[in-house]
């Protein structure tokens, strides 16, 4: 869990050689809320991490012009309508990359769906701060808060 976006994720630090592989989420991930341009911030961060892993954009979201403006510009598979947290969409992502679970990340501003769904399959998740359209991590953001106190509340671990 991360008080930061994913465009400050200190993927070389964090990471340190083992994770082959990241599976990102998009909505508030990689976009703002209501936006279809990647932030600058975002798209450098990306390229960065091209350069060193696998990526694959994996979003709920139905629109697969959307998601696939975002994927077509970066070059990377993506997957639309994916049902998380439910796995089935997930092993086939995971299948194609043909790596094990613990070389594959799971990156999202979601608790509930982006970390539950990565957990049910042993991937390393990575809970972010929504991005707003700077690249920044948003300062209000009520439902990853709702989902924190839930979470809590009903005794899950969050680590660090």
């Amino acid at each position: 869990m991360l008080d930061t976006s994913l465009a400050e994720l200190p993927l070389e630090r964090l990471f340190q050689g083992r994770i082959k592989a990241l599976i990102l989420d998009v909505d508030r991930t990689l976009l703002p809320r209501h936006r279809a341009e990647l932030p600058p911030l975002m798209e450098q961060w990306l390229r960065r991490a091209q350069q060193t892993m696998r990526l694959h954009l994996f979003s709920n979201n139905p629109s697969r012009r959307r998601i696939g403006a975002v994927a077509k510009r970066l070059e990377l598979p993506f997957t639309t309508s994916a049902g998380k947290p439910r796995r089935s969409a997930l092993r086939k992502v995971l299948a194609e990359l043909g790596l094990p679970p613990n070389q594959v990340a799971m990156v999202g501003d979601r608790l509930f769906t982006d970390v539950l769904a990565g957990n049910r399959l042993g991937l390393f998740t990575v809970l972010v701060k929504p991005v707003d359209p700077q690249g920044q991590p948003c300062q209000r953001d009520h439902l990853q808060r709702a989902e924190l106190r839930l979470a809590r509340w009903i005794g899950t671990r969050l680590d660090r």
